[in-house]
């Protein structure tokens, strides 16, 4: 299989503790559908979902070459250098160092925390920790409540209060301890690994993140009613070290948004396409995303580094090295690093909206 060349992936929808994903059916054109606990879809990924009572799907999460039995992680670890860059893999290792999300909640998700890279080193013994940004695509009414995030201790919430909230299961007060923002199309948040949060029922977002699945749950029951393992809680920590994970230091709620909301930036523009920032290295190694508005075409360029496209909206071709792919919206792409370039090309009257996603800064 050529490497010099872009990569369609069929899309992975995974299965949550939570409910939602209607709208992630109409985005590949499904209707008269209702949510379910399959409200994640998991974009270039090569990572297999913790999910306790499911272990025998053990691909659950993992990104398939489009038409194919073949994983992008099995890719990877026979071509990464063509597939990753050198750059990458010399500071990476085969890996693609990030995950990538859509996520249609019709419930809140339980209250979580990840950990960052020295706790999940030291609990986990893993290189990646699980940082986080935000981009809401969108979103839809639940129960009469706009679409909200909960995101960040308010100040003196300690761990010892925090446990005694938890083994009483006061949920009220679990969700006063943290503070509450409604949300609308456009906003971004990054939430770094430790940073307590929970994301609000009807939400419709991009997320991405480090790649892993660590997610330290503090509601033994989700709003729907579904009970959560102990293990889906504690990740195999136990109910005393799972506490570790939570940085406790607290912030007013303008302190807060100021301290992880990120200001949309136009970095590119042309008579054509519309290129911009959503999150960048300025404010996490980690990640990298932009998103595009293409009128006509647009020439995307590797610079020697992969990348992921997400189709959102619109319809055209994707063209690299004499192939050429439709692309509606829906679908999604790996871009290897040994592409020198591709081009894309709007081919219907509205402009192609996309996300392109990169992995940690080398």
């Amino acid at each position: 299989m050529e490497m010099n060349r872009p990569l369609k992936l069929f899309p992975t929808r995974t299965w949550r503790t939570y409910t939602g994903g209607k709208l992630l059916d109409e985005l590949h054109g499904i209707y008269d559908t209702s949510d379910g606990h399959f409200p994640e879809e998991w974009i270039m990924s090569v990572v297999s979902a913790r999910n306790t009572g499911r272990e025998q799907y053990r691909h659950e999460g993992l990104s398939f070459l489009d038409s194919s039995d073949i994983t992008l992680k099995e890719l990877i670890e026979t071509n990464g250098t063509e597939l990753l860059g050198k750059r990458h893999v010399i500071k990476n290792g085969m890996q693609t160092g990030v995950l990538v999300k859509l996520i249609d909640s019709a419930e809140r998700l339980t209250i979580q925390v990840h950990p960052d890279k020295e706790m999940s080193g030291r609990l986990f013994q893993s290189a990646f920790g699980k940082t986080e940004c935000w981009h809401i695509l969108g979103g839809r009414e639940i129960n009469g409540e706009n679409p909200c995030i909960y995101m960040g201790f308010k100040p003196g919430i300690t761990c010892e209060e925090w446990k005694r909230i938890f083994q009483k299961q006061d949920i009220p007060r679990m969700l006063d301890c943290l503070h509450r923002f409604e949300v609308k199309e456009g906003d971004t948040f990054l939430i770094h690994g430790g940073i307590p949060h929970a994301i609000g029922a009807g939400c419709l977002l991009v997320e991405i993140q480090e790649p892993t699945d660590y997610s330290i749950r503090t509601e033994r029951v989700t709003p729907a009613g579904y009970q959560v393992s102990d293990f889906m809680c504690h990740q195999g920590l136990g109910f005393e070290q799972m506490f570790e994970c939570f940085h406790y230091t607290g912030y007013d709620k303008e302190e807060t948004y100021k301290k992880w909301h990120i200001d949309l930036r136009m970095t590119c523009k042309s008579s054509g396409f519309k290129e911009y920032e959503l999150v960048g290295y300025r404010e996490t190694p980690c990640f990298r995303m932009v998103k595009l508005e293409i009128r006509r075409n647009y020439e995307l360029h590797t610079d020697g580094t992969f990348s992921g496209l997400y189709m959102l909206s619109g319809n055209g071709t994707f063209s690299a090295n004499n192939v050429k792919y439709n692309a509606e919206q829906g679908d999604q792409f790996f871009i290897p690093a040994a592409v020198d370039r591709c081009m894309i090309e709007n081919c219907g009257d509205r402009p192609i909206n996309a996300i392109r996603c990169f992995g940690p800064s080398c």
